[in-house]
């Protein structure tokens, strides 16, 4: 049995990942934003007894590579690893697709076009000639739809059939006819101006004296005429014409014979989403997008909590019956105190409190999901841009901003979007400042136990504390790196469309087993250790946990975490644990303060009044949010920056740096409080 390897290339936001997911039925997370895919994902399946490869590189919109992303996705291309290229467009930016489409062409691969979200078109009433498009193109041109899972068998079997046809009969109508000495209309998609094709053949006629080994020669004229760096690196050739760079020219006639195409395959081109328009003109409004984004954040918070805790309320009473039971069964089998202690006042407390928090996680996962999937948080990106720009961050820096909301792990990586290493490195610097999901449980608890009523208001001032946090270090980091430009935000702002209910269930599925997976793994690990510490000192086993060796750790820095209001031995052990993972602080203080289910109405009041009674009281809960939402990121965002930096001086530097702006902006905060209290 052949393989076929197939590569997915394409724009961001063109459904890609969506069509991998249809063929492979892997759980890849699905976004309607661009920056999905931030390397290439491979999967496979079998089809009519041969087994297809399938490749999903990141989006591009064109072979001329800029960020890390594009770079990925351009090597695979021009490798030989590739058979098939399935250059997957979105039917309602047809104009804007096919630029990356001929440059396909010009490499002389295989290439099928998957004409994607067709029912887009027809929505606004818009019809594609599917006879005339391919005569132009010279390909197959297949109608599918990724999400309702149309056209596929029909795709991967044009795929199949094409990878050794020879071009189809070109059927060209050009306004002008060209002079050049040869007739490449009968040869090549895009035929360029005369004076351009002439010296493409003077270029390749110079790549046949001086390199052999040149496949793509007409591709590679074409990039040379371009001054693609890594072209003329590889194959430098010294022609007088080539001081010039022609890439503006070679543009402008792709575009002109694009438009050609679409002056001759898209029918009432001049209809647009008129629901799209209004409702941009509102949410992107200049002076009303920011209010209404913070508006829309407000009330996925108030889900969150109200919706959450209703649910929340039945796992704490399913984590009580788990914590007796346990317990029966411990005295039942005579089980020693120590042990008992351990599964009890260990496990269960730590990774239980936790397990009680996944209703609020699961909404918040939720309402992200709806959002991302409708539209919206592309357009969150550009409302934004104007702030980031002006404070010298760069705008394509906030979505990777905006994906540190879920997770840092993946904001991170997704700064390979970024052009420039310098705001990659800056990126890496303050994205962890953005609240991620574990962070939520810390607020929740803190907030309802010492906030009460106003607790959803404390949680969501978080989230806007690490935005402002965030802004102001880019800011201030701007002031010193003078002479640095700033690349402003060029985004696709993706029509608005109901969510798809399996999309978004898979996000949420992933971000819930994640969750689950960190409970039973990072959090079960670092709820043992943290039990040891403080059961056992320097003579063993102690009955006083002020004499374990967690407390001498804790008391010895103290001294550090006293004029930020958190100078308690007990929070800082629970600190230094949370490097773990964020959720262990709450574990971690639940084991500390040996309360079963501290989520609870009872573990709560349990819970506070045992930190009443050390002297910590709300300011000191505020502090101890402000700072666990700024200092040092999770072991596994640490590990992120350190892979994508390729540096251990800067993930150093990375972490050092927010650990003292988290002391810096908690001192201020707790200084404040007791000014005004």
């Amino acid at each position: 049995m052949n393989n076929l390897t197939i590569g997915f290339i394409g724009n961001p936001n063109c459904g890609k990942t969506t069509l991998f997911n249809a063929y492979t039925g892997a759980d890849l997370k699905v976004a309607n934003w661009p920056g999905v895919t931030v390397e290439k994902v491979e999967g496979s399946f079998e089809y009519k007894g041969q087994k297809i490869h399938l490749v999903d590189l990141p989006g591009t919109y064109s072979l001329t590579s800029y960020t890390m992303e594009e770079i990925i996705s351009r090597n695979f291309i021009l490798s030989d690893e590739v058979d098939v290229i399935i250059n997957v467009i979105d039917a309602g930016a047809l104009e804007r697709s096919l630029y990356l489409t001929l440059q396909l062409l010009e490499l002389n691969k295989p290439v099928v076009i998957a004409l994607n979200m067709m029912d887009i078109i027809e929505k606004r009433g818009l019809e594609i000639d599917m006879h005339r498009l391919p005569e132009m193109l010279g390909i197959p041109v297949i109608p599918v739809s990724a999400r309702k899972r149309r056209g596929l068998d029909s795709l991967i079997h044009a795929a199949i059939h094409h990878k050794d046809a020879p071009i189809d009969p070109l059927i060209h109508e050009h306004k002008e006819t060209s002079k050049h000495r040869h007739d490449h209309h009968k040869e090549y998609t895009m035929v360029y101006s005369d004076d351009i094709e002439d010296k493409i053949d003077i270029i390749i006629e110079a790549l046949d004296k001086q390199y052999h080994d040149v496949k793509d020669k007409r591709w590679v004229a074409i990039k040379e005429l371009e001054r693609d760096n890594e072209i003329i690196e590889k194959y430098p050739l010294d022609l007088p014409f080539l001081k010039d760079d022609h890439s503006s020219l070679i543009i402008n006639e792709k575009y002109d014979f694009i438009g050609e195409v679409i002056d001759e395959v898209l029918v009432h081109r001049e209809r647009t989403d008129v629901f799209t328009e209004k409702v941009d003109k509102v949410l992107t409004n200049k002076w009303a997008g920011i209010p209404i984004f913070l508006l829309i954040m407000a009330v996925v918070f108030f889900l969150t909590f109200t919706v959450g805790d209703f649910i929340k309320g039945y796992f704490e009473m399913f984590i009580d019956l788990i914590s007796k039971a346990a317990d029966d069964a411990l005295i039942y089998i005579r089980a020693g105190d120590t042990l008992r202690s351990l599964v009890v006042d260990g496990i269960i407390a730590g990774v239980g409190t936790i397990i009680t928090f996944m209703p609020n996680i699961l909404i918040l996962f939720l309402c992200l999901a709806l959002l991302e999937d409708s539209g919206y948080m592309a357009r969150v990106a550009y409302i934004m841009e104007g702030i980031m720009s002006k404070m010298g961050l760069s705008g394509k820096a906030f979505i990777p901003m905006l994906l540190g909301f879920g997770c840092t792990v993946p904001a991170i990586m997704a700064s390979r979007s970024l052009e420039d290493r310098r705001d990659r490195l800056k990126v890496m610097l303050v994205t962890p400042f953005m609240s991620c999901n574990a962070r939520l449980t810390i607020y929740i608890l803190f907030a309802e136990m010492f906030f009460s009523d106003k607790a959803m208001i404390i949680a969501y001032s978080m989230y806007l504390i690490g935005i402002i946090v965030a802004i102001i270090t880019s800011f201030i980091i701007h002031i010193f790196d003078k002479g640095h430009t700033v690349n402003y935000l060029l985004i696709e702002l993706p029509e608005y469309k109901l969510p798809d209910a399996h999309t978004v269930a898979i996000y949420v599925f992933e971000k819930v087993k994640d969750y689950l997976e960190k409970a039973g793994t990072t959090i079960f690990l670092a709820t043992i250790i943290i039990w040891l510490i403080l059961n056992f000192g320097p003579g063993g086993l102690v009955s006083d946990m002020s004499e374990s060796f967690g407390a001498y750790i804790g008391r010895f820095l103290v001294p550090v975490f006293t004029p930020i209001g958190l100078g308690f031995w007990q929070v800082v052990v629970a600190l230094i644990a949370g490097i773990s993972a964020k959720e262990v602080v709450v574990s971690s203080m639940a084991v500390l303060f040996g309360v079963v289910n501290a989520s609870s109405p009872a573990g709560m009041a349990l819970f506070s009044s045992s930190l009443m009674s050390i002297g910590f009281e709300s300011l000191n809960a505020f502090c101890l949010m402000v700072f666990c939402l700024l200092y040092i990121p999770c072991a596994a965002t640490l590990a992120t920056i350190k892979k994508e930096s390729g540096s251990w001086s800067w993930t150093i530097v990375c972490a050092g740096f927010q650990l003292f702006v988290a002391w810096i902006v908690t001192f201020i905060v707790y200084q404040l409080g007791l000014f005004l209290i």
